[in-house]
């Protein structure tokens, strides 16, 4: 049960728009020291810092954790936020396009866990919050090699869970489903939709539009945030999702394999 919570010192990646900047805000107006990460960090925000950092560069990394813990003393709770969208038909992506999504997605957010692992042991506590995504769940049509870096990092999260756990520091998986942001505009795209695919990928991107998947807030997210930073023993995974999004989880998990899948493509079609 969440329990009243003293002021924490946050790092979020990917801190100046989006689900991210919700964190940031929510968590800064509770009182919490709050730094965001950008890799320009130009655009100065009045309630939390920002902190100029690119998580594909291991040493820019590093040197963000070390400013913060210079600035504030410590570091209590990191989010890694921060990550890629990507669009297309697996075909139709090129495999550097997709390497550039583990790069961000999985591998950037190891590279931040390695930065703050060493300060979190020292001090004897610490929690890394990995902002995983509702699409870990299942593969997307159109989306898939989205749903596999998340699903990847999943994983990952699992297993730093009990390999970190005896030195006092907590490790949680949050996912959330589509939520108000601006993610759709960073996204990978292919260079050519091959002809074999283009009706189901426009249904699929008309999909993606739709107010289904944009409506909700993100603040729903800073909220959730704080809970898991409040609970002195969090849950491995929470979801930030509702409605048909949370429900294909949970069918997911009872339906046979091929019965989801054509449930799945009839949204396509």
């Amino acid at each position: 049960m969440p329990m009243p919570l003293s002021p924490q010192v946050v790092l979020v990646t990917g801190g100046s728009s989006g689900i991210g900047k919700a964190i940031c805000t929510c968590l800064a107006a509770k009182g919490h020291t709050v730094f965001g990460t950008s890799r320009k960090a130009d655009h100065p925000v009045a309630s939390y810092h920002m902190v100029a950092m690119d998580l594909g560069d291991e040493g820019s990394v590093f040197k963000a954790v070390e400013q913060v813990i210079a600035q504030a003393g410590r570091l209590d709770v990191v989010v890694n936020n921060a990550g890629l969208g990507i669009q297309g038909a697996t075909e139709d992506l090129l495999p550097e396009q997709a390497a550039a999504i583990f790069d961000t997605n999985v591998i950037g957010a190891h590279r931040m866990v390695r930065a703050v692992l060493p300060h979190m042991r020292a001090q004897g506590s610490g929690l890394i919050i990995n902002i995983s995504s509702l699409a870990a769940n299942f593969g997307l049509p159109y989306r898939g090699f989205y749903s596999a870096s998340k699903a990847a990092l999943e994983r990952y999260t699992e297993t730093l869970c009990m390999e970190v756990q005896p030195f006092g520091i907590r490790v949680a998986s949050l996912q959330p489903g589509e939520y108000n942001t601006n993610i759709g505009a960073g996204r990978i795209r292919p260079n050519t939709v091959g002809t074999a695919y283009k009706a189901g990928y426009e249904r699929a991107m008309e999909l993606l539009g739709s107010s289904l998947h944009y409506s909700r807030n993100p603040d729903e997210v800073g909220h959730l945030v704080e809970r898991i930073m409040a609970s002195p023993k969090p849950r491995t995974v929470y979801y930030a999702a509702h409605g048909k999004q949370r429900l294909a989880v949970l069918l997911k998990k009872v339906l046979p394999g091929r019965f989801f899948q054509r449930l799945m493509m009839r949204e396509y079609k």
